[in-house]
């Protein structure tokens, strides 16, 4: 057989997608990646934990006592949303899309900026800034995990900001750097939250989450 009569895909393109539009092929690309990352059951999640807040909020559940008390429900919420966003940045079969050479980044990049979009529809008490400051900010922290410790663990990032920052509910904290504590329109606040986010966002577009068997 010569080469000529090799088939197509055993030279690296397959008939079926080398018969896609390009707008076709890129679109079928972006949704492959969504469902490899579980992005269709992840916002299912954050609807969920939307409606969630949603109820909290509007039927004032809470916890007698000081403001770590108040705000643990809230912020659980928000910290579980954030875990979802990072977690979806894992696959399964690693990141096959690594083939398509310089699509996988955008992919990255879209997949964690419209996930935290869409988990911050909702209100918290002093308005939706402080709603999307918090879980862009603790969002961010789970990306910045998925890179350290892989997808599969990103959700430690946020769990352990939570941690802390009930820890931290308990005294008087004035620093910026425990975004939930201070006002909505607190702007130190609202800058730490949102340089955490573009730190964590930047790494996994650039870098990827991190895979055991790669690094």
């Amino acid at each position: 057989m010569t080469a000529a009569g090799i088939p197509s895909i055993a030279r690296g393109t397959a008939p079926a997608e080398a018969a896609y539009p390009p707008a076709v092929a890129a679109l079928r690309l972006a949704w492959l990646h969504a469902v490899s990352r579980r992005v269709p059951v992840a916002l299912g999640l954050l609807a969920a934990l939307g409606v969630l807040l949603w109820v909290a909020l509007h039927y004032h559940w809470n916890i007698a006592g000081g403001p770590a008390a108040r705000m643990v429900i809230p912020l659980t919420i928000e910290a579980g949303a954030a875990a979802v966003i990072a977690v979806a940045t894992y696959g399964p079969f690693g990141e096959p899309e690594r083939a398509t050479g310089r699509w996988l980044p955008y992919l990255r990049l879209a997949g964690a900026v419209a996930l935290t979009a869409g988990a911050t529809g909702g209100n918290l008490p002093g308005g939706s800034l402080a709603l999307l400051r918090n879980v862009a900010g603790m969002t961010g922290l789970g990306l910045l995990a998925a890179v350290v410790f892989g997808g599969m663990l990103a959700w430690a990032g946020p769990i352990a900001y939570l941690l802390v920052t009930e820890v931290a509910l308990q005294g008087k904290p004035t620093t910026p750097w425990v975004w939930p504590a201070r006002p909505p329109h607190d702007l130190g606040a609202a800058l730490c939250a949102a340089g955490v986010f573009a730190a964590g966002a930047l790494l996994v577009t650039v870098r990827g989450p991190r895979e055991s068997g790669r690094d």
